[in-house]
């Protein structure tokens, strides 16, 4: 091996310069410093898989009940296959940490607006992973509520990840959930 002293290198003939061939590695020690002040490309990930989609259509929900949110097709982002307007499942090889978002636009207008309680809440593996709650006591008379949840959370390949909705109110009614307001999206962090 040979050591190479020079303070600049320029490509001999056009614009590139390539160092190593297909399969060798470069390494930079510890404590270097790489500084770019051009335009790096090639470098870290790119934030896949990600997903997203909006309620197509205003979801009739009963309750007292947890309610799985379906159709969540408008707007659909779904980088790598891996969400069917339900449920995204984390594809093959890639696990990791992922961001994780949901809204929840419920509507007890069918209840006589009188809703007391509603959640927003993001799933993982059929269980309760992230919850965003709102609660009323009293006299009332509410027909809107709008609740939002995230969280960061270590995923696997396989794990699957769901929207779900609980609403409660006095006169034993239903309530919905509103398309183009309510949805879920996530993506894979670069760590």
């Amino acid at each position: 091996m040979s050591k190479l002293e020079t303070n600049q290198v320029d490509p001999s003939t056009g614009t590139t310069l390539t160092l190593g061939t297909s399969g060798d590695t470069i390494a930079i020690p510890s404590g270097v410093t790489i500084a770019n002040s051009g335009t790096a490309t090639g470098f870290g990930g790119d934030n896949t898989p990600a997903f997203y989609g909006e309620l197509a259509s205003t979801q009739t929900i009963s309750r007292n009940s947890y309610v799985k949110v379906t159709g969540l097709t408008t707007d659909e982002i779904d980088t790598d296959s891996a969400f069917d307007g339900t449920t995204f499942t984390v594809p093959s090889g890639e696990g990791g940490k992922y961001f994780l978002y949901a809204t929840i636009v419920t509507d007890f207008e069918i209840a006589g607006d009188d809703g007391r309680e509603a959640r927003c809440l993001i799933y993982k593996n059929g269980s309760d992973l992230k919850d965003a709650r709102w609660r009323i006591t009293g006299t009332y008379t509410t027909r809107y509520v709008t609740l939002n949840a995230s969280t960061t959370t270590t995923l696997s390949a396989g794990d699957t990840i769901e929207l779900y909705t609980l609403s409660l109110d006095n006169s034993g009614a239903d309530a919905r959930v509103l398309s183009n307001n309510t949805s879920i999206g996530g993506y894979k962090l670069i760590t």
